[in-house]
Order: structure tokens, then sequence, then C-alpha cells
């Protein structure tokens, strides 16, 4: 008799792994990456290399510890994923030991704390941004210049020692080559009682957002658009996250244009086409059945408009995404799908 043998269930094999998941999230990034970098400067791939090494190996220890094979979940990519976001979320030429602090956090504490990928109930890379947000206030408003903006400013070089060292050497100081961001700007000069008009005359913005930021809004957007094609994620949550800030945008701005930031500002400023896309998307902490999404991304939306224009920090993103994570399990418990053949 001939014995075939066989593998326990399931037998279906599934369509697409997290490792090709992850990776697509990756690659839609890239052109987003080399426009930041055309931009700004290498310190974005600075970033991104430090909190990748360090969370690969912040990783690979934790499984050691708790007795978890190497290999499936190194290769998952979802760290390095977690790396690339946190990285974009912070200035370019962050000190090392700032990203490594923050991906320590995000991959021990806020990721493995509870079980690991697919039991975290907040979003890592948030979480790991939040506490530097904090802790490091000083560094975290270190932004540079878009390039040509300034005569004077880090080359590559100084760029690489200011990541390795906190100092940018070659004679070049921090207040002299770095300057707020266009949500920091605004928000610091309408304290002053600027009024919007007279903000936007500085040669930091564009058409619609900050000179640079712009653009790199808009190859974010592509990339997400690209990640919805392939099915990778879905549309709610990034439309509901824009529809969020940009209808509370509206309504200020049609209210008192003077004071507030339009809508185009809002939508390619700060991180929100970032957090839209890929950063309230994340399948494990955000809600998931269809309304529950919708609810979820709209709050995220509307929180971030909330931070910008009445709280402490320029750019809400990271907050929005945080308390809807904290959120999500009972939208999720009152958007349940109805179940066919029972009465609720």
């Amino acid at each position: 008799m001939t014995r075939f043998d066989t593998s326990g269930a399931p037998y279906l094999q599934p369509a697409t792994t997290v490792s090709q998941m992850m990776s697509r999230v990756l690659l839609s990034l890239v052109p987003a990456a080399v426009v930041y970098t055309w931009f700004f400067g290498p310190g974005l791939l600075l970033n991104i290399l430090v909190a990748s090494g360090v969370g690969l190996l912040a990783e690979a220890s934790v499984l050691q510890l708790r007795k978890k094979p190497l290999r499936p979940h190194l290769g998952d990519y979802s760290v390095l994923v977690t790396a690339v976001l946190f990285a974009w979320c912070l200035p370019p030429a962050t000190p090392w030991w700032i990203t490594a602090i923050g991906m320590v956090f995000a991959v021990v504490f806020a990721k493995h704390l509870y079980g690991g990928l697919g039991h975290n109930p907040f979003n890592p890379a948030m979480a790991g941004y939040v506490l530097v947000l904090i802790s490091f206030p000083q560094e975290l408003t270190r932004w540079l210049p878009v390039s040509g903006l300034y005569e004077q400013g880090p080359d590559a070089l100084q760029t690489l020692w200011a990541t390795l060292t906190g100092q940018l050497g070659g004679g070049l100081q921090w207040d002299a080559v770095t300057m707020a961001t266009p949500l920091d700007y605004m928000k610091t000069e309408m304290a002053r009682m600027t009024t919007m008009p007279e903000i936007k005359a500085h040669p930091m913005f564009g058409d619609f957002a900050g000179r640079g930021y712009e653009w790199v809004a808009n190859f974010i957007a592509l990339g997400g658009a690209w990640l919805i094609y392939k099915r990778v994620i879905r549309w709610h949550i990034p439309v509901a996250v824009l529809v969020g800030v940009l209808l509370p945008a509206t309504l200020v701005y049609v209210m008192d244009p003077g004071s507030n930031g339009s809508p185009g500002l809002h939508l390619f400023s700060g991180a929100t086409m970032l957090g839209a896309f890929y950063i309230a998307t994340d399948p494990v902490s955000a809600a998931t059945s269809p309304r529950g999404r919708l609810i979820y991304g709209f709050g995220v939306g509307v929180i971030t408009l909330v931070v910008r224009k009445w709280g402490g920090y320029p750019d809400g993103i990271a907050f929005g995404v945080l308390l809807m994570n904290a959120a999500a399990p009972l939208i999720d418990h009152f958007t349940r799908p109805r179940v066919y053949g029972h009465e609720e």
C-alpha cells in the first residue's frame, strides 16, 4: 500500500503573506523617500538605517527571551515597516541614540509586551515617536530647511556627523541651519496675531503647503493609492482620515480665513498623508469592520486637526492614531456586521 504524506489544516494557501504585504509597503515608500532626500538631504536615510538596525536587534533579542524562532518573525519585515514609519516622523539628522530609544520602546514595550505581531493594541511606531517627542522636545524641533532656501546648510558629511554626535561640526550651529516646519511656524505666528496671508508670504511656503513638503506628500499619496490598488490596504481608513482633517479645516477656514490655515495646507503639511495611508491603516491596531474603519479614520483626522488648531503640538497624527487605537475595540463591538440568519 502506498502511503501519502499529508500536512495539517489549513490546506488552502493564503493569497498574500505578511512578508509580501510588508515588502509592498516598503516598496511604495521608495519614491517618496527619494523626493524627501532630494529636498532635505540624506537625514531620512540615516534615520532609517539606525531605526532598522536597532529594531532588528531588539526584535531578535526579545524573540530569544521568548524562545521564539528568529527566521519567520524577522523575515516578515514587520519590524522594518515600523522602523521606516518611525524614521519618517523624526527630523533629519536626529541623534542616533534618540532614534534607538524610540525603536526599543516601539518593539519591546509597544509590540512584544502585548504578545508580538497581531496582538499589540497600539501602533508601535507612533508609541515610540510620542515617547521621544515628549522626552526630547528640543531635538525633535531641529528640522532642516528645504534645499536652496538658505545658502548655508549641512552637507551629507555634516548630517552624518550630527546623527553620530548630536553636533553639526564645521562651525555650524543648529540655530543657524534649522527652522520650524510650516505647521509649527503657522502655529507660532498665529499666537502672535499674525494673519494667514502674512504667514504664507514666508519663502518656506509653496502652492499649498511648505516647499518640498507638499511634493513629498504627493508621492506618499501616490504610494498609498498603489497600496489600495494592490489591496494591501482598503480605502475606508485613508479616505476617512482625509475627510476628518478636511471637513473641520474647511469649516474653520470659511469662518475666519485670516486666522486659519487653508484645507490644502492641512492636507499637504505634516504627516497627514503618511498617517492616512500608512500609519492609521495598521491592520492590527485599527478597527476592522467596514463601518468601524470609517469611524476610526474620521476620528483620527478630527483629532489631528484639533491638536493642530488648539493643542500644544503643531501636528497631531500620532495622538489621533493612539487615541483611536484605544477606541478601536469599542468601535468594532458596536459596528459588527450582522450575522446572516441571526436577528440582533
